[in-house]
């Protein structure tokens, strides 16, 4: 799916990125650069380096050959890269805001597609959201696995499975992402 490259957005986007990478063409220079940031701007008053308005997700993307940073870049045009580490990415750290506001909201949660994704978990693996307790035998990595197992089982959990996932949610990921997001919303 290509974008229209004649808009004056992307136009935009082509010159900035290009201005600050090390190749000249758009098809390389897109390879150079890599996620290195996330915030939330929740009155949607930023704009896109590409002049775009409103934007909610304020990505900063780093040129790993030079240092470079831009920001604020909006998910739309990191997804014009066309590079499927970056489009990952991006909807990881989309997710992650999404969660957080489910669980700051109240809002009745399970282990569903709705909120998660096996690619999440394992984010929040690495990152080192579950913590280490007597219940995992301080090994986190036992969390993420029963969390995982339950995704896929889908609905054919039991209710004391469910609980146990909750357990989880509420106990280390709620403050994992509190203290982790908490200076990246406006």
């Amino acid at each position: 799916m290509r974008s229209n490259r004649n808009s004056p957005y992307y136009q935009n986007l082509i010159q900035c990125v290009l201005d600050n990478s090390e190749a000249d063409i758009w098809e390389s220079a897109v390879l150079e650069w890599e996620v290195y940031d996330c915030e939330e701007d929740e009155t949607l008053e930023s704009s896109c380096i590409c002049g775009k308005e409103s934007l909610r997700y304020l990505f900063t993307i780093r040129n790993a050959l030079n240092g470079n940073m831009l920001y604020p870049i909006g998910s739309s045009c990191i997804r014009k890269f066309e590079r499927d580490d970056l489009d990952e990415e991006v909807a990881v750290k989309e997710q992650l805001f999404k969660l957080l506001h489910a669980i700051e909201n109240n809002d009745f949660l399970r282990l569903s597609s709705d909120f998660f994704s096996r690619k999440l978990l394992l984010y929040l693996l690495d990152l080192g959201a579950f913590s280490p307790t007597t219940y995992n035998h301080f090994n986190p990595e036992e969390d993420y696995q029963f969390m995982l197992d339950m995704f896929n089982k889908g609905s054919r959990r039991t209710l004391k499975q469910d609980k146990k996932a909750t357990a989880i949610i509420l106990g280390s990921i709620r403050p994992f992402l509190r203290e982790m997001l908490r200076n990246k919303i406006r």
